[in-house]
């Protein structure tokens, strides 16, 4: 095995192994989406379900970690397209409040197969514009105190829900001020080295993704791929100056070069970019702070990394 951060890291993925079963299907997406145990996250001043209204109204979950005013994060989480939701990553977004210092909106936006995209990016654009119009002085009283500034952030797929719900804003009051891209997929056409040096053994299974992305974009032919694909000629999210982005990635990933890729194109293209790689660590590492010390350490720092970015960012700094 390649080196690994930690024993804990290591009998992980010596389990995922023992465990990995057929191909892909409904049966299997289903029993991914049923509920499970999961390790409690920090408490919060406030923790509150709520609904987004619009044409169609989306599911959110606020979380404060004080009632004074805060930035707000809009979360997008991760799941293959097709699993995943506000219990999946309640964890998560504590930690991101706690250590962040923000506000964390996280969206339980709609999954294929029975929503093919754009559904999810229809669902992330609208709570984006939603909580926008409180930071212009429409405050939702859902949200409590905000101060100006809203970061977007995302984990794997919520990655790429993220930044293509930044694009569709980019001329508009809405568009987010910092983008937090975390092992993001962005390049759907599955074509880069490390989708085949670790599509297998390491936790997230490249056969396993091409389904769930065949299941996400139903018209799954190369040309529509690549359009919803950041890596391939993309549009940077942006009117005047792109928005400035933190990109990590992680060792053992097989998304990690379409990660590495993307935060080298952003930069390219002018946006501000700090991408950070992570020695050692695997696909999802934001979520296995219960199973990896190493994991836990380098999640809190991107964390706080990332809370620091946002109030220089919404303050006006470089």
């Amino acid at each position: 095995m390649d080196s690994v951060a930690d024993p804990g890291l290591a009998a992980w993925l010596q389990e995922i192994r023992r465990s990995e079963g057929p191909a892909p299907s409904l049966e299997q997406i289903q029993r991914l989406r049923g509920p499970r145990p999961r390790a409690a996250g920090p408490g919060l001043a406030e923790v509150k379900d709520l609904v987004v209204p619009g044409s169609v109204p989306v599911r959110a979950r606020l979380y404060r970690s004080s009632a004074a005013a805060q930035h707000l994060t809009v979360f997008v989480h991760g799941g293959g397209f097709v699993f995943g939701g506000l219990a999946s990553h309640d964890r998560l977004c504590r930690r991101l409040a706690l250590l962040g210092g923000t506000a964390v909106l996280a969206v339980d936006y709609r999954l294929a197969p029975e929503h093919p995209a754009p559904a999810a990016v229809d669902d992330v654009a609208a709570v984006l514009d939603w909580a926008a119009g409180g930071l212009q002085g429409r405050v939702p009283a859902e949200l409590g105190q905000l101060l100006p500034g809203v970061g977007l952030a995302g984990d794997s797929s919520g990655g790429l829900i993220a930044f293509l719900a930044a694009r569709r804003l980019a001329a508009a009051s809405a568009r987010p001020d910092l983008l937090f891209l975390a092992y993001p997929n962005a390049d759907l056409t599955l074509s880069l080295p490390s989708i085949r040096q670790k599509g297998e053994g390491w936790g997230l299974s490249a056969r396993d993704l091409a389904y769930y992305i065949s299941l996400w974009v139903p018209d799954a032919s190369p040309g529509t791929l690549a359009g919803l694909s950041p890596v391939h000629g993309f549009t940077l999210p942006g009117s005047g100056m792109p928005v400035p982005a933190i990109v990590a990635t992680a060792e053992h990933d097989p998304l990690r070069d379409e990660g590495k890729l993307l935060a080298e194109r952003l930069a390219a293209a002018g946006a501000d970019v700090e991408y950070v790689p992570h020695a050692g660590l695997v696909h999802g590492f934001l979520t296995l702070d219960a199973v990896s010390p190493a994991a836990r350490r380098a999640g809190d720092a991107l964390l706080g990394q990332y809370g620091v970015s946002l109030r220089r960012v919404a303050d006006g700094g470089v």
